[in-house]
């Protein structure tokens, strides 16, 4: 079978699809497991041929931080199984423990293996690569700047090109991987440049309200500024978003107004972080009429009952996410994990638990997962 073009998928007609990765350190192996279902699911929608993959149907992959590293090599043609073994390599290689490194005077873990690493996957390949075959935006941040960056390989892009050699098209893939996943604590910022004479200083795209990126997906498929335009509309406009994982605060009061200032600080900064994906999430169900939508809080529910301006659905949305809890894993799942456990698996960098998260995922995909998700009108 004949498949799309990057031209087709970007700048062609019919409906549109976008896939959004979550960053999480090693729990994109959550990721991962839904993937695969995604990918067996529509597999099956094309005479299971074995030729098919995602990079196929989405007219554009968004991630990041590791949901970059997913996105980067789903966009390049990879089977969700070869990246399985990809992803699994690349964390032992990248998240060796040391005893000799704390992330306090310094960075936790080099930077040598991720990029090793990266080079052996990506290669020089750059964000105007023709092997890269749909649509690719990784979610970065410039912290020189204090500015949320998106760099994509769509040719009409205001900043694709530049003078000497500084647009988009030029930036290795790897390079910008690296910037996206340079979380602080864990890894030192990456530089890119980003003008003739200029370098800019980039950190992890999760220290900003875009650790889940499908906001800013859904602005660059649409708004004009981006050169992309397409159209909104339930039948015109596909967005699944795929989580990598959430832990529900549970502390006492009297525990908060007795921590640490620094203790209290990183709690703080990690709970706007969630404030933020929860109000994206909000917002993206309240335009949409979505099978998998999530109860925001007590008070407006999911949202199933209301759409944006009182009109039709602007899109269809899809939301694959589980909570490490073990009240939730039992209910939902028949998991049985202890709040240890939970704690455990919710660490970022610990490369023990990539197994036990793809199975989480792929488990988590059987139950929250239907066939009829993905309506035929967005069939190619």
């Amino acid at each position: 079978m004949a498949y799309k073009t990057l031209d087709d998928h970007l700048f062609g007609d019919g409906p549109k699809r976008m896939l959004s990765l979550d960053g999480g350190g090693v729990r994109g192996a959550l990721s991962l497991g839904y993937l695969a279902r995604v990918e067996d699911i529509l597999r099956k929608r094309v005479d299971n041929d074995p030729d098919f993959r995602l990079c196929d149907y989405f007219d554009l992959i968004g991630g990041t931080s590791t949901g970059s590293i997913i996105a980067a090599g789903l966009a390049m043609g990879m089977s969700v199984e070869e990246l399985i073994n990809v992803y699994h390599t690349l964390g032992v290689d990248v998240f060796e423990q040391s005893l000799l490194r704390f992330g306090v005077l310094g960075a936790k873990f080099p930077k040598e293996p991720l990029m090793r690493a990266l080079s052996t996957f990506f290669k020089d390949e750059t964000l105007g690569s023709k092997k890269l075959r749909t649509g690719l935006m990784v979610m970065t941040k410039r912290l020189d700047t204090g500015s949320p960056w998106l760099l994509h390989n769509n040719p009409r892009g205001k900043f694709y090109d530049g003078p000497d050699g500084a647009g988009n098209r030029n930036l290795l893939i790897r390079n910008v991987i690296r910037a996206s996943t340079a979380a602080p604590h864990y890894f030192e910022p990456e530089l890119l440049k980003v003008s003739p004479h200029v370098m800019g200083a980039f950190v992890d795209g999760g220290i900003s309200p875009y650790n889940n990126p499908s906001m800013q997906l859904l602005m660059m498929g649409t708004c004009s500024g981006y050169g992309l335009e397409w159209p909104y509309g339930e039948d015109r406009l596909l967005l699944v978003s795929v989580g990598t994982g959430f832990r529900p605060a549970s502390v006492a009061a009297a525990d908060v107004v007795k921590m640490p200032a620094i203790k209290l600080a990183a709690e703080s900064v990690v709970s706007i972080m969630q404030d933020a994906n929860w109000l994206g999430q909000a917002v993206l169900q309240w335009m949409s009429r979505s099978p998998t939508a999530w109860e925001i809080d007590a008070e407006v529910g999911d949202l199933s009952s209301d759409v944006l301006g009182g009109g039709p659905a602007m899109m269809s949305y899809l939301r694959y996410e589980l909570c490490l809890e073990p009240h939730w894993l039992s209910k939902n799942l028949g998991i049985e994990r202890s709040d240890r456990q939970c704690d455990a698996l919710y660490t970022m960098d610990n490369a023990k638990n990539l197994p036990e998260l793809t199975r989480l995922g792929r488990a988590a995909s059987k139950v929250q997962m239907e066939p009829a998700h993905f309506p035929a009108s967005f069939d190619i």
